[in-house]
């Protein structure tokens, strides 16, 4: 099904976004594991955001109060144009940056693993989010009062 340049610019938008906090991640976990700060690193960078994650992401995508809301976000996001001018594009990639700084800021000036813990499970959890977001995008467009309204715009 051919949709209009808007509906899959905003597509585009949120997975580029996701996988985006996800490099950003994966860059982030290397230069904390280049500053080898002590025991229980990997637990503080990868297996308890793994669950944050994976909560952030299943939860909306299973409970329906989550879903619907979750989904109204989404179709609000495209409505006020998320992904689909310039402007939002550059708004969206300087928001990106910032969260860079700020998770490689935390990390240059960790002092134990103890304190990366929490700036890397919230991390992970809006990775989780972001992938929500993406996969109700797709959702979506399979009902059938969306679909009018996306051809139409």
């Amino acid at each position: 099904m051919a949709f209009i340049p808007a509906w899959r610019n905003f597509k585009r938008m949120e997975d580029f976004t996701a996988f985006g906090a996800a490099l950003v991640y994966a860059a982030a976990v290397l230069e904390a594991l280049d500053r080898r700060l002590g025991d229980g690193l990997a637990q503080a960078i990868v297996l308890w955001p793994l669950l944050h994650l994976a909560a952030a992401l299943v939860l909306p995508l299973r409970w329906p109060l989550l879903r619907r809301l979750l989904g109204r976000y989404v179709w609000l996001s495209f409505c006020a144009g998320f992904g689909q001018t310039a402007t939002s594009v550059v708004v969206g990639a300087a928001l990106m940056a910032g969260a860079a700084f700020a998770i490689f800021h935390e990390v240059s000036v960790a002092e134990d693993v103890l304190s990366l813990a929490p700036v890397f499970c919230a991390f992970a959890a809006g990775i989780g989010a972001l992938a929500a977001q993406a996969l109700l995008a797709r959702r979506l467009e399979r009902r059938p009062e969306v679909l009018t309204v996306i051809a139409r715009r």
